[in-house]
């Protein structure tokens, strides 16, 4: 499979996960608005998320794909599944023990993770006892990482990109379903989570044994290829994970703002996420494999212009995201939630909240296509020093932020540190001799610049002029289509126009026959 083609895949099924997620979050806004409930759910989500992207996704992926990768070109697959199975035992023993402990002493996290909530009581309970249903979430959705690995670098995208989908519809189901039988719209929503887990675990189970790449839980042991697996993923949990952490040190500081602070900014990033997802994750999770299969095999000039293709598609849809956010915020966030309990002011605070988080678009999508230039190359130690000083830079930055301008602050902070990430990974890349932007990319980057700037021109007219006569008429949600189509349409026909895109570079990513992986 082509990196184009992985990508489209991956893009595709993640662009419809955030269709459903915004469905999803619709009918929170709608349930819970921003409130007390709405902030005590949203960090019951966060936190087994947020170890789930640390260890399990980020880290966990940098050391397990290009390890497992390795055996499958070198030795076969029974080396591989071998070699998979005992990560797998080791897993899951780590992951019950933990689990386990963080049951009993959540309230004990809870001063640490959310620590303004300890001055309203009832507020602080909630947020413990939905996060003790949530948790469990962590242990399956760890597992659904592993076998994503494993279906990744066997060139099976599609299934793997389908999982957030069916955690978006089982939160549906448990809010259309259970909201108003249990206690509150945040209890259904938190037993959703760890069904989902579950759900989510049985459908790449099924996927794996389609591939003939069943896996068999054993007692766990510490073989000389788990160390070495481990001896990687070590330092790649703080490289891998440095936005993540980022996004959870705003939480951390956010509890102490008022009421409400925390949900802005979940709605904001959830809309931030959109371009994050389809673009960084997909273009990420297609090139480490082959980047990571390139460079075993020693053809370092396929693994460099594979880079550049992705450093290529990133740029041509991370920049117009991040100018499209920053012109059209409120209509995006008006059109989205500005209904039941969600009122104006909080459709206000979230738009603020999100062009400051836009203003980091490229750079989360960025670092998403240079850390495999590093994990590809077995090298998980560089991007953790690198990690180690942008982290201390975004706590600066926040809480200097977070005094004048709250909440934005918060959004800001991560944005610019993101980007400090980004540059630096960069740089050292290049000194390396790793990355080497190709003619073709210098040429077509002055060429999305101007696109944009179109885009950006038709979008703020559109606004200005036409937005309020439309949704006079047809309603704020279609007001908000009509002027994501326009904005859509107007890039496309100057990419074309300009040479930033050509109809031939689509047929990458047109649907080809499916082959069986070696």
């Amino acid at each position: 499979m082509t990196l184009s083609r992985a990508i489209a895949v991956i893009g595709g099924y993640t662009m419809l996960s955030r269709v459903a997620g915004f469905a999803r979050d619709i009918l929170i806004a709608a349930f819970m608005g921003a409130g007390l409930v709405a902030d005590a759910f949203f960090v019951a989500f966060k936190l087994p998320n947020f170890f789930r992207r640390l260890f399990a996704e980020g880290a966990f992926n940098a050391a397990f794909v290009p390890m497992f990768s390795r055996l499958l070109q070198q030795e076969g697959r029974e080396a591989a599944r071998d070699f998979a199975a005992e990560i797998m035992s080791v897993l899951v023993a780590v992951l019950l023990v933990f689990c386990g402990l963080m049951q009993i002493f959540m309230p004990l996290a809870m001063f640490v993770l959310a620590p303004g909530f300890s001055d309203d009581s009832g507020k602080f309970d909630l947020t413990v006892e939905l996060t003790r249903l949530t948790f469990p979430y962590l242990l399956f959705i760890s597992l659904v990482s592993l076998q994503g690995g494993i279906l990744n670098s066997l060139n099976r995208f599609g299934e793997v990109a389908f999982t957030p989908v069916l955690l978006n519809l089982v939160m549906i189901a448990s809010m259309l379903l259970f909201a108003r039988e249990l206690e509150t719209a945040g209890h259904a929503l938190a037993w959703g989570v760890s069904i989902a887990g579950i759900v989510q675990f049985v459908w790449l189970a099924l996927a794996l044994r389609r591939e003939g790449f069943s896996l068999n839980l054993a007692w766990p042991h510490l073989t000389p290829r788990v160390r070495e697996f481990l001896r990687l993923m070590l330092p790649g949990t703080i490289g891998a994970g440095a936005v993540q952490i980022n996004l959870m040190i705003d939480i951390v500081i956010a509890s102490i703002l008022p009421q409400g602070a925390i949900s802005f900014l979940y709605y904001a990033d959830r809309i931030n996420q959109l371009p994050i997802g389809v673009i960084g994750i997909a273009v990420g999770t297609a090139l480490l494999p082959m980047m990571s299969r390139q460079l075993s095999g020693g053809d370092e000039q396929a693994a460099m212009n594979s880079q550049n293709r992705a450093l290529e598609a990133a740029l041509l849809f991370a920049l117009p995201a991040m100018a499209a956010f920053l012109v059209i915020a409120e209509p995006i966030v008006t059109g989205l939630y500005q209904r039941g309990a969600f009122d104006t002011a909080a459709t206000d605070a979230t738009a603020l909240a999100l062009i400051a988080y836009a203003i980091g678009i490229p750079a989360y999508v960025l670092i998403k296509v240079l850390t495999p230039g590093f994990f590809a190359r077995h090298d998980t130690r560089t991007p953790v020093r690198i990690a180690v000083s942008t982290l201390v830079l975004h706590l600066a930055l926040n809480l200097t932020l977070i005094w004048p301008l709250q909440h934005v602050g918060l959004a800001l902070a991560t944005a610019i540190a993101a980007w400090v990430n980004t540059v630096a990974l960069a740089v050292v890349l290049h000194r390396r001799g790793h990355l080497v932007l190709d003619a073709r990319l210098r040429s077509r980057l002055p060429r999305i610049l101007i696109s944009v700037a179109i885009m950006v021109l038709v979008l703020f007219l559109a606004d200005r002029f036409g937005r309020a006569v439309v949704e006079a008429v047809l309603g704020r949600a279609l007001a908000l289509v009509l002027l994501v189509l326009a904005g859509l349409g107007a890039y496309a026909l100057a990419a074309m126009g300009t040479g930033a895109a050509r109809l031939g570079d689509l047929r990458g990513f047109l649907p080809g026959r499916r082959r069986r992986a070696p």
